[in-house]
């Protein structure tokens, strides 16, 4: 049960909401990228990383100095079926559309010099 509480505790905040979206529709992100979206310091998304890392549902790998997420590969089957609910019901979201539009535009200007 505890386990349980923790993943949707890890859902019911915004912007881990929104970073799970992002990951959701790109795949693999950068914190560097997730910054540039959600207009907030590298300290406040990785702080947020490492509670959805906790909660089983972002894997990390590391590229030089920089971080690297994505949906883990391995969550249970309850994030699994609440990821689907989500896929289903974000494209409703203002916020969500708004996240996948500054989204695309920040990787489309994207240096090739960053990781």
């Amino acid at each position: 049960m505890k386990r349980h509480a923790q993943i949707f505790k890890a859902l019911a905040d915004p912007i881990r909401l929104r970073i799970i979206l992002l990951l959701e529709a790109e795949g693999e992100l950068c914190v560097c990228d997730l910054m540039a979206v959600l207009k907030l310091p590298q300290s406040t998304v990785s702080r947020h990383l490492a509670y959805l890392k906790r909660s089983c549902w972002v894997d990390t790998r590391r590229q030089g100095v920089w971080m690297y997420y994505q949906l883990s590969h391995e969550s249970c089957e309850v994030c699994r079926e609440v990821l689907d609910i989500l896929r289903r019901h974000a494209s409703g979201l203002p916020e969500s559309a708004a996240d996948r539009t500054a989204l695309t535009a920040i990787l489309k200007n994207k240096p090739s010099t960053c990781p």
